[in-house]
């Protein structure tokens, strides 16, 4: 009975909503308010190529905001990707680390964990993400996903790691990146023989506006 009520409420909306009389002409209707972006357009120029990023600012604004805030503030200008993680399975996949590596001039503090549980983000192929120990301690290190990697979203008891974009525009720059040399000595634990040797620099990180073509002429 509820469902039937529900329904036939469902169906009766659109005849209450009209009324009597002969339809406003076009210039009576108001015009449509333009529709906000939801993403926020990074181009990462590094010394292999740019990586465009689309930074989702409107499902997962906290951990957006964040990143920008390094953009804006050139933080990000100088810094290196400096760990490449590949498993040679197909498909491979795996991922590429860069940031700021806790450097005191460059690093802000660390922000609240957005879990891709509560802002529907996974972790896809070209997927970024922050770099973090424990919730709650991610500050200005970041890594892009090679291959769809579910296991790093928030899982019931397991966090997962934070989604915040997604490569647009760069994977073969990211795949080049990935695939380059490592240092067999360096890095702690499990970071041993990842990381890059030489690092590849970030010569900037920009907003990039989105270029609408016109029409022919």
């Amino acid at each position: 009975m509820r469902a039937a009520l529900i329904i036939g409420l469902f169906f009766a909306a659109p005849a209450a909503a009209q009324t009597t009389g002969a339809p406003p002409s076009v210039a009576q209707v108001p015009p449509l308010a333009p529709q906000p972006a939801t993403t926020t357009r990074v181009t990462l120029q590094t010394q292999v190529g740019p990586i465009v990023l689309a930074i989702e600012t409107e499902k997962a604004p906290v951990t957006a905001a964040n990143f920008l805030k390094y953009v804006d503030g050139k933080r990000l200008d100088g810094t290196v990707f400096y760990r490449t993680v590949k498993v040679q399975n197909e498909p491979r996949y795996g991922f590429i680390q860069f940031g700021t590596q806790n450097d005191p001039k460059r690093t802000l503090p660390p922000i609240p964990h957005e879990p891709t549980s509560k802002t529907g983000l996974s972790h896809v192929d070209g997927a970024i993400s922050m770099a973090m120990a424990q919730p709650g301690t991610a500050r200005g290190d970041f890594f892009i996903i090679v291959g769809n990697t579910p296991a790093m979203d928030a899982d019931g008891a397991n966090p997962g790691y934070a989604v915040f974009g997604r490569v647009i525009q760069g994977m073969d720059v990211v795949h080049r990146i990935m695939d380059m040399p490592t240092s067999p000595s360096k890095g702690e634990g499990i970071m041993k023989g990842q990381m890059l040797e030489p690092t590849v620099p970030v010569n900037a990180a920009r907003r990039t506006p989105v270029v609408v073509e016109g029409p022919a002429s």
